[in-house]
């Protein structure tokens, strides 16, 4: 999560959808007043090796890494909250679900199958409390300003560039080693898990027209 006084502008970081490297390029063009919440070593190291301004002013724990909008709202007052850029990003569920997976079996459980991971019902955990209630309030309204697609990260930026005024640095390609198969999600889902998904999804798959 970051929150930058200097370019005005909150964004609002969601699970697996870049949200790392989007943080780390915007620590490029925050200031020493600005609000960075501590992402791991490994991409903080990512961040001072590129020379770009670190975690800071985030006070404990009153700030943090998946926070969300309406946690940040309370926090930072009615006239912050009206006049700064606010926005995040979503992406497919199912692509999300076979990233969460990548990341849980090179984190915790290495051996785990596919179908346990779905069977455990672990993977929904990135979809309400790692997206959609991130950027909604708690009639499930969306209170951010944008909340851009993962898939068209291209246009997302151009359009941050332009809101904010400032160019951003290209995003590093932060815990990507973590996804082995490349392979197209359309291809690793049984009907079931399909189904799984859609059910667990189901307000992001209404609110983006997201299909399989």
């Amino acid at each position: 999560m970051i929150l930058s006084h200097k370019n005005k502008f909150i964004f609002i970081k969601t699970k697996k959808t870049a949200g790392t490297s989007m943080e780390i390029a915007l620590s490029a063009i925050c200031g020493g007043d600005d609000i960075i919440t501590p992402i791991t070593p490994i991409d903080e190291a990512t961040r001072v090796n590129l020379g770009y301004m670190g975690a800071q002013n985030y006070s404990g724990t009153k700030y943090f890494n998946h926070m969300s909008s309406l946690r940040v709202k309370e926090l930072v007052g009615a006239d912050i909250w009206k006049n700064y850029y606010k926005f995040c990003f979503e992406r497919n569920p199912w692509d999300k679900v076979i990233s969460w997976y990548y990341w849980e079996i090179n984190h915790s459980k290495p051996n785990m199958k596919f179908q346990d991971f779905m069977e455990s019902k672990h993977f929904a955990s990135v979809g309400g409390p790692g997206g959609y209630d991130l950027y909604t309030d708690t009639k499930g309204d969306v209170i951010v300003d944008d909340v851009f697609l993962y898939e068209n990260m291209d246009q997302a930026i151009s359009k941050i560039e332009k809101i904010i005024g400032v160019s951003l640095p290209a995003l590093p390609k932060a815990k990507s080693q973590f996804r082995g198969n490349r392979e197209p999600y359309t291809g690793i889902y049984s009907e079931y898990q399909k189904r799984l998904v859609k059910k667990a999804f189901k307000r992001e798959i209404a609110l983006f027209k997201y299909h399989f």
